[in-house]
């Protein structure tokens, strides 16, 4: 068994290429072969969230705290809440973060495949993300 403590966990700034606005990544993860597993907790501050994306084997996502939107490519916005859970399927272009009032945090769990667990797309505009304020 190995034990990872909090204390010894790294935080990162999410990477501007991937999010708009302030995201930290806590304790990244991925688990050597034969497994593909890995993952992160990610904190969102309001109004922040991740870049449009996929995953080629899909990702899980766990809410630990706070609320949150989802929105997979030509679907609605959906609201989520801290003990939700979130599967997003494999190659379906998604986004995730906080809403714009209230942070959120998530633990992300996904597999690699052929090396990656997940492809970075295009950033989501204002207007895509705050059409799900519209209809809070």
């Amino acid at each position: 068994m190995e034990v990872t403590r909090k204390a010894e966990m790294k935080t990162i700034d999410g990477p501007a290429d991937w999010f708009t606005g302030k995201v930290t990544i806590t304790g990244q993860f991925q688990r050597g072969e034969p497994s593909r597993v890995g993952g992160a907790v990610v904190h969102f501050e309001p109004g922040a969230r991740t870049a449009w994306h996929k995953h080629p084997l899909g990702q899980t996502l766990i809410v630990a705290e706070g609320v949150g939107w989802t929105q997979v490519e030509g679907g609605q916005i959906v609201e989520f809440h801290a003990g939700d859970q979130l599967w997003c399927p494999a190659d379906q272009k998604h986004w995730h973060g906080a809403t714009p009032t209230t942070a959120m945090t998530h633990i992300a769990i996904q597999e690699s495949q052929n090396g990656s667990p997940v492809t970075w797309l295009e950033h989501v505009t204002d207007e895509q993300y705050l059409a799900g304020a519209a209809k809070g």
